[in-house]
């Protein structure tokens, strides 16, 4: 819980300030007076000031903005409570945001966005440099776990190590991402997945996606994976057995041993049953014998799971080293395809492709930053990058109070060549705040129907 915690408040925190910064940057670039730079939302729990500016934490911290002069239709969302009138006569003060050219607005506003999609780049490129560019395999199976393989689809378990798979229904198929798109995206129901060697498997395609996210991502790639014990679970069979991390196995039943897969399809053959190891320790050969445990898949078949994780090898498996030129360029191409991404599941939601259920608010982001924050830096900081791309996106729809709603005012300013009035923007930015209150509860409560299992 406490990890969970402080990953959801470094993820936020560094994604607001970030976003927010880009506002406040530029408005200082183009010399608008900032009286508040604040991450959160409502009244004031903390601050201090330095020159004209008071830098706060505020009590709501889904959010944060940049207070400028002449923007007093931010004041109720801010925490000020209603415009004072006097602030609402006054005229336009030279530094005041409304007396600023339309181009220099137009950049201030989109600063904040441009700024998050830079995080992302900058993210996604510092992975590039560090772990290596991801590649992508051929689909070419390397395994089939098949406790995730749903009911209707177990005839994926039969597809031998080496097998490659050349179509999915009517797509064609080349690399193991091909694969898991065809196979999300295949309609519910009977479906065909044809082999390289004129082989045809029939399947049922889940319609819960959940489901059909555990079929897609039952079919492993194959990969050099050295048959050596990372880690041995506590309380399983691996541990009653006396393997030990740092295990290399040579041989399961007496079959020679030479990758992962291997190791893990041997072990499977075997539920319940005592099977001889031998293990490489040390420089000595060590006779085991373990008992797998069975587990039994949706359709009533056993296999046998032992407990033990690998040697770590498959996270350099599928990356090639490349120096900063190639990262920078993986940054900018893995930040738009993320972009290219996040446009399609927001048009899935308006044509009805996508689940409104699909959805997430702040319980979502904090459960999955706890789960990529254990997993390592890499899932955490790539986590970070994605999520920055959805609030960079997400800030451009066209709703006032969001940085694409202000853009639309100054898109009507510039067709028509004079402003809104402030009461005109006051009005539509709490309609604004309305709707994004009504999403974010929209939101918070797929969180908690997930979380309850409905």
């Amino acid at each position: 819980m406490l990890t969970t915690l402080v990953a959801t408040a470094i993820v936020l925190g560094v994604l607001i300030f970030v976003h927010e910064l880009g506002h406040f940057l530029t408005a200082k670039l183009v010399d608008i007076e900032v009286p508040r730079f604040s991450i959160g939302f409502g009244p004031k729990v903390v601050g201090f000031r330095r020159g004209e500016t008071e830098y706060v934490l505020s009590l709501l911290p889904l959010g944060g903005y940049v207070k400028m002069a002449g923007m007093e239709e931010l004041e109720p969302i801010e925490g000020g409570g209603e415009p004072k009138p006097e602030a609402q006569a006054r005229g336009p003060r030279p530094r005041d945001f409304e007396s600023k050219s339309l181009a220099a607005r137009t950049l201030v506003i989109s600063a904040g966005v441009i700024m998050n999609l830079l995080f992302a780049v900058a993210a996604f490129a510092a992975i590039g440099l560090i772990w290596g560019v991801p590649k992508i395999p051929p689909a070419v199976v390397g395994g089939v776990t098949e406790e995730r393989l749903p009911v209707g689809a177990g005839g994926l378990a039969s597809i031998e190590p080496g097998s490659r798979i050349t179509r999915v229904g009517d797509a064609r198929i080349t690399d193991i991402q091909e694969l898991r798109v065809a196979l999300l995206s295949a309609d519910p129901g009977p479906l065909d997945v044809e082999l390289a060697d004129g082989g045809t498997i029939r399947i049922d395609v889940p319609a819960s996606d959940s489901l059909r996210t555990e079929l897609a991502l039952a079919i492993e790639p194959e990969a050099e994976l050295a048959p050596v014990i990372q880690a041995v679970l506590a309380g399983g069979a691996a541990e009653a057995g006396g393997m030990e991390a740092g295990d290399r196995v040579l041989s399961v039943a007496g079959r020679p041993i030479s990758g992962w897969q291997e190791l893990v399809s041997a072990i499977e053959e075997h539920p319940g049953e005592p099977v001889p190891l031998r293990v490489l320790r040390g420089g000595d050969t060590v006779a085991l014998t373990v008992t797998p445990e069975i587990v039994t898949v949706s359709d009533g078949r056993a296999y046998g799971r032992i407990g033990v994780q690998s040697s770590g090898v498959a996270a350099s498996a599928f990356r090639e080293r490349v120096g900063p030129v190639g990262a920078l360029a993986f940054g900018f191409t893995e930040t738009g395809r993320w972009v290219a991404a996040t446009l399609g599941f927001l048009g899935g939601l308006f044509t009805g492709e996508q689940s409104a259920r699909d959805l997430g608010g702040p319980i979502a982001i904090g459960q999955i930053s706890g789960q990529a924050a254990r997993a390592g830096f890499e899932p955490f900081l790539s986590f970070m990058a994605l999520l920055s791309v959805n609030l960079a996106v997400l800030n451009l729809l066209p709703i006032p109070v969001l940085d694409g709603g202000q853009l639309v005012f100054l898109l009507i300013e510039g067709v028509r060549g004079r402003s809104l009035s402030i009461q005109q923007r006051i009005r539509w930015s709490q309609v604004g705040f309305i709707i994004i209150l009504a999403i974010m509860v929209f939101a918070i409560g797929n969180d908690v129907l997930r979380w309850i299992g409905l």
